[in-house]
């Protein structure tokens, strides 16, 4: 069996596996790397910038490098690379659980209990709850659902076709490096700052392509494609913006405005300023448009790799 087939089938099952049973409640692979990027931290932490690229360098490597051995070990028979590719795409790929979480707070805000979907907001982004209505709350949601499908689903589709296993695993210690360390707190200013710059270069193709297919998949193709063109470089992401953009343009609502993170108040370029405010039920329709673009992503990651490897073989 070729490499090409290898992946396909491996990513496949791997998001069904997702599909089927999201996130273990215990023991979650992602949550070990962050357990073990935190022991580095706690050794390697200095208040400068080549301190956090070593860090960076240790936890990333470390994780490209378990996914190589693994991959290795694996190359002579197709069942068990299969399988590896499988467990490594289900390990990596968050769909299940950030359309969970979405829904859930969707009916919270159905059944009126505002306060219950503020409870559970922060399960889903870094918002302050507290500063929100029902109607901020659905808004940020939708945000969250729109960023979370290149960060948690389409970005580990495209490294996994790029690298295999090694790229899959990779692309998660990245998203989840800069998660931990990237922010622009006192403590991370300057030790966080290789590992938010080696997210928005990882990021950059998967955000690019999930701005893509919304516009494929989503209500309105040429609003997502007019949004995504005109708003996404007002946002201070260079991936979120593009996402956002198109995710606002396919869902016909407006999204941006003013937010609050920890106490700081942020006023953010409205994307898509002829959409509606986003209401309740916004919340399904990003989340059903966060599938098919989740699914259209592996067709077109499965095909571009079949295709290099049929040309390189």
């Amino acid at each position: 069996m070729g490499a090409g087939r290898v992946h396909a089938y491996g990513a496949a099952v791997g998001l069904i596996g997702d599909l089927l049973f999201g996130d273990p409640r215990r023991g979650h692979p992602v949550a070990a790397f962050g357990r073990a990027a935190g022991a580095v931290e706690r050794v390697l932490w200095r208040d400068h910038r080549g301190w956090g690229a070593l860090h960076t360098v240790v936890c990333a490597g470390g994780a490209v490098a378990l996914g190589a051995v693994a991959a290795r070990a694996v190359r002579t028979s197709a069942p068990a690379a299969v399988g590896l590719t499988a467990v490594a795409t289900w390990a990596v790929v968050g769909g299940t659980s950030l359309a969970r979480e979405a829904q859930a707070i969707g009916r919270a805000l159905a059944a009126g209990d505002v306060d219950a979907a503020r409870a559970r907001l922060p399960r889903l982004c870094g918002r302050d709850p507290q500063a929100l209505d029902a109607d901020g709350i659905a808004r940020a949601v939708v945000e969250s659902v729109a960023e979370n499908t290149s960060d948690a689903v389409v970005g580990a589709l495209v490294w996994g076709a790029i690298g295999g296993v090694p790229g899959l695993l990779g692309f998660r210690a990245v998203n989840t490096l800069d998660a931990m360390v990237g922010h622009k707190s006192a403590r991370y200013r300057c030790y966080g700052w290789a590992s938010a710059r080696l997210d928005d270069v990882a990021g950059w193709p998967g955000a690019r392509l999930t701005a893509a297919l919304a516009a494929v998949a989503g209500d309105d193709p040429r609003g997502a494609v007019t949004a995504w063109r005109a708003d996404a470089a007002k946002h201070p992401s260079p991936n979120a913006g593009p996402v956002e953009a198109s995710f606002a343009g396919a869902l016909g609502v407006r999204l941006g405005g003013t937010l609050s993170y920890g106490g700081r108040v942020e006023h953010r370029p409205v994307l898509n300023g002829a959409g509606r405010g986003v209401e309740t039920r916004d919340i399904e329709r990003a989340v059903r448009l966060s599938r098919r673009v989740g699914w259209l992503a592996l067709g077109v990651c499965v095909a571009a790799r079949h295709i290099v490897k049929g040309r390189t073989s």
